[in-house]
């Protein structure tokens, strides 16, 4: 670090304890080296911060030893967010455990990967310290935790024996078990009591990713040639929905423990989950996933599970037990005589008998698909492709469905849940829009089989969250499930644009006023419809004068025509089913009524359009249904799912923009507009604080805008003054008069892509 630097940062450094002066060059030039400039800022920023809080010099000097560390693995906004979690702690009554915590901190970091761990971790101390502070009654004051000093003493063991989940079970104990009881949860925490050690026992039944990273960093290399990187997800976010691994084209995520499962230990099971990815990644091949229905998807997916694992067998033949021993053994008849649908005991059996020659299936015809499934793998071998193994899973689910149980809602899930596989997200992928814009496709939805179970829905996908509290994103925090909408009477969407016949008469003269008209000359072409003579007249020049003419000397005709794909994403949440004092309508009813007509409009326009609907049940599903796609044709069907629409849950609106924009951003045009039409602001009942989904939409309209794509958001809730703006700026319009929707949508879209 030069002279000059040097200065610059120790100005900056207001901090005038005499021991934190002296040490300060050694400390910023680790920082430098760690930190990125703006790192570095935010660094003397917390110092400074924490130079004032009234605890002396050791907190800042522990602060800025341990920080460039921290900050350089989770990232920006983690400086501030220890630097304000330690200011709170500094004015509680817990204020001696703050060098204890600051001087732990660098322990804990190293254990987990994300910042969002980092916070579940505060939120763990903050709940012990809800649970152990004493009021003193009379007085009004609050004492301190009487094992928060020793419990931060004691955290570098405890991470280094539990997950985060596991500290906060053990955290837990202590506190219920020891309330009344100070000196024994002083001794529990500081991890002398037998209490303490027997949990901490019961705790550590599995195996952290981080005690064998370095083990599998060199499996993957040296016998796979794989230079991904792992990313762990925590199992204590996920209590509503078990998470699962996944391979994609830049990661590789695993859960950041496992238990031992079946007499396979917790080493082995990554070995396993790992073997299998990598398998995927050396062998499988990707197949359009619209090409498919979900059904299908699932029975593809197994053949081709069993086709890599079957080849990483033949090169590393101890797999095959482990697979096995992980593996689940379906019992003949397990799922008979219930009313349930068997598709997963159905793939799962088959499964097994692929991977088993000892297997007896007890079926002919899961022996008859055995047989063609070794047939394929004899002769060809690593020539063996995914398109194969389709071919195979296709046959297997058109013989083996059972159209009267395969779609019943509740699913058969015992013993089918094959746990070191992934989420075979690696071998999909989904496509609506074909490159030549004049060939007629069929419907994205239809396969060559017959229709099937169309309240069935694609893999799920995950997407990141926007957190502005630390400024970053919380990695794959939502997922999306995506299916079509269902379908009730087309007629009823005639019905209604016989009752706007007013409406729809004076928007054709509105639409007839934006048709392109005219043809657009383009000049300069060498070759061309006709002689451009002004050019010409200038070639002859030039090349009488000795210089080079132009050759470009014609120009030909193009029709002026609009270019917009357009995305119309309706808010399906539960407040659409209230009524509208105006009209007794339903909010939703009067939606539909809208988006019939503007979806009339916009075909009239000839634009490419999709509509989907969206709703949420917290971060763990939010539900994205598709109306129509930007391959179909408006018609009957798209008006029947228009008329089937429904409202319930909430309004996670940040995770459908993305979604949405999947879609949108492959669309060939010269403007793509998403168009909004909501009730409410985002909120979903596992987000507490309301700016936390206001914050992560305003942060989708930035994503969408750095795609290209113009977001658009019209409202009818009359507080949306509150925080509209604050998410999309000026690109919103708030219908005061419910009624008027139907009529103001379709002329807001026009007025925008006019």
């Amino acid at each position: 670090m030069n002279e000059e630097l040097f200065a610059e940062y120790q100005e900056k450094f207001t901090c005038k304890f005499p021991k934190a002066v002296e040490l300060f060059p050694e400390l910023i030039e680790y920082a430098v080296a760690k930190l990125s400039p703006e790192g570095v800022e935010a660094y003397l920023e917390g110092a400074n911060f924490l130079c004032k809080i009234g605890q002396g010099v050791e907190p800042v000097l522990v602060y800025m030893e341990v920080m460039p560390d921290i900050a350089s693995h989770f990232g920006k906004g983690t400086n501030k967010m220890v630097a304000d979690y330690a200011y709170l702690m500094a004015r509680s009554p817990n204020k001696k455990a703050l060098v204890p915590f600051l001087s732990t901190l660098g322990h804990v970091c190293r254990r987990i990967d994300r910042i969002e761990d980092l916070q579940l971790y505060f939120d763990i101390i903050d709940e012990y310290v809800d649970k152990t502070q004493t009021v003193i009654h009379g007085h009004h004051s609050i004492h301190e935790s009487p094992g928060m000093v020793s419990l931060m003493n004691s955290m570098p063991q405890l991470i280094s024996k539990l997950c985060l989940n596991g500290i906060r079970n053990f955290i837990d104990y202590g506190a219920r078990n020891y309330l009344n009881s100070p000196d024994e949860q002083i001794a529990y925490f500081e991890l002398e009591s037998h209490d303490a050690k027997s949990i901490i026992t019961r705790e550590r039944k599995g195996t952290t990713f981080k005690d064998v990273e370095r083990h599998m960093d060199m499996l993957k290399e040296c016998m796979w040639d794989c230079d991904l990187p792992f990313q762990t997800f925590s199992t204590a976010f996920d209590q509503l929905r078990k998470p699962v691994p996944y391979l994609d084209d830049d990661i590789i995520a695993v859960p950041d423990v496992y238990d031992a499962e079946n007499g396979v230990s917790g080493t082995d099971r990554y070995r396993a989950t790992i073997a299998h990815m990598m398998a995927h990644k050396k062998w499988s091949g990707q197949l359009m996933a619209d090409n498919y229905a979900p059904h299908m998807q699932l029975f593809i997916s197994v053949f081709e599970d069993c086709r890599v694992e079957h080849l990483a067998i033949q090169r590393y033949p101890g797999l095959k037990n482990l697979f096995l021993s992980l593996h689940p053994y379906p019992e003949k008849g397990a799922c008979d005589d219930k009313k349930m649908s068997c598709l997963r005991y159905r793939a799962t059996r088959m499964s097994r008998a692929l991977l088993d020659e000892n297997f007896d299936p007890q079926n002919e015809l899961l022996e008859s698909f055995r047989e063609r499934f070794h047939k394929v793998m004899a002769e060809k071998g690593e020539e063996s492709t995914t398109a194969d193994m389709a071919e195979l899973g296709i046959d297997f689910y058109v013989k083996t469905r059972k159209q009267s149980s395969d779609s019943q809602p509740t699913v058969f899930f015992d013993d089918t849940e094959v746990s070191y596989r992934d989420d075979n997200r690696y071998i999909w992928f989904y496509y609506e829009e074909y490159d030549e814009s004049d060939e007629i496709m069929p419907n994205e939805y239809e396969n060559e089989e017959p229709k099937i179970a169309d309240d069935g829905g694609l893999p799920p996908r995950h997407y990141d969250e926007w957190d502005y509290i630390s400024e970053s994103y919380r990695p794959d925090w939502t997922t999306v499930y995506e299916r079509l909408h269902p379908s009730k009477d087309a007629a009823k969407i005639d019905r209604l644009m016989d009752k706007h016949s007013d409406l729809a008469n004076r928007l054709k003269k509105m639409i007839e006023a934006l048709k392109p008209q005219n043809k657009k000359r383009i000049r300069f072409q060498e070759e061309g419809e006709e002689l451009d003579l002004d050019i010409a007249l200038r070639s002859i020049i030039d090349f009488k004068s000795g210089q080079a003419p132009d050759p470009r000397i014609n120009y030909s005709h193009t029709t002026d025509s609009r270019n917009i794909a357009v995305t119309l994403l309706v808010d399906t949440s539960q407040s659409l089913n209230e009524r509208n004092d105006q009209t007794g309508q339903t909010l939703l009813e009067l939606s539909e009524e809208a988006l019939a007509i503007t979806a009339w409009t916009v075909d009239q326009l000839g634009d490419k359009f999709a509509i989907a609907g969206f709703c949420s049940d917290t971060r763990h599903e939010v539900r994205y249904q598709h109306i129509k796609g930007f391959s179909e044709r408006y018609c009957d069907e798209v008006k029947a799912r228009i008329a089937g629409m429904e409202a319930s849950f909430s309004t996670r609106m940040g995770s459908a923009m993305r979604h949405a924009a999947h879609y949108l951003e492959a669309q060939q045009a010269e403007k793509k507009l998403m168009l909004i039409l909501t009730d409410g602001e985002p909120a979903d009942i596992d987000a507490k604080d309301p700016q936390t989904l206001i914050q992560d939409t305003r942060k989708a309209v930035e994503e969408l805008q750095s795609q290209g794509i113009y977001s658009y958001c019209i409202t009818v809730d009359p507080k949306a003054d509150e925080y509209v703006a604050d998410i999309f700026g000026n690109q919103y319009t708030v219908i005061d008069h419910v009624d008027k929707l139907p009529e103001l949508l379709p002329q807001v879209f026009m007025k925008l892509t006019a």
